[in-house]
């Protein structure tokens, strides 16, 4: 496996960034039922197999995410030879002393290889030093790789929405309380 090198980005790492493949592929989603009566509303969340695999495109415009990124108090990118081939990207939260990932990709050929958990516990690591005590994300209802991925993590089911995400795709949110 080659050695992996976590960093904060710079500017010449942005053209790499945003060309890396930002969809992914599932075989499985986290299906809602939402039952709502008078006084009682359930929500229910099941993981299901899809028919056949699907590709996924990221939820939000990758062209808006470089102007974002000037404004996350974090960005750190994922090197192998010297080459961006993920990053992570993190912005405190308002809730108070959390800090929420607001972006992850890792580029398609090197994905499942602890390239995103390397940039997870790095942030985690960030976040600890800035003293900050609890991540947050958000992740499509159908992103099975990254929800087994934060799972794996210690990350903990906390809400959902349901209009989060311009293409309506609905948003899990985790979380995890650093030690």
């Amino acid at each position: 496996m080659p050695k992996i090198e976590v960093r904060t980005a710079v500017l010449e790492d942005i053209p790499a960034m945003m060309d890396l493949d930002h969809s992914y592929h599932t075989d499985y989603v986290w299906q809602m039922d939402l039952i709502s009566e008078d006084r009682y509303v359930s929500v229910n969340f099941q993981e299901n197999r899809l028919p056949r695999s699907v590709k996924v495109d990221y939820p939000r415009n990758t062209r808006q995410l470089m102007k974002d990124w000037i404004h996350r108090d974090a960005l750190l990118v994922a090197l192998i030879e010297k080459k961006p081939v993920a990053y992570i990207s993190v912005t405190e939260d308002l809730s108070p002393s959390s800090a929420w990932i607001t972006d992850m990709v890792v580029a398609p050929v090197h994905r499942r290889a602890g390239i995103g958990t390397a940039l997870i516990v790095a942030v985690e690591q960030w976040a600890v030093e800035n003293r900050l005590k609890r991540m947050i994300v958000d992740v499509q209802s159908k992103n099975m790789p990254a929800i087994k991925c934060f799972h794996k993590l210690g990350y903990s089911f906390c809400g959902y929405n349901d209009h989060f995400y311009a293409n309506q795709d609905i948003a899990l949110f985790f979380s995890h309380y650093l030690g």
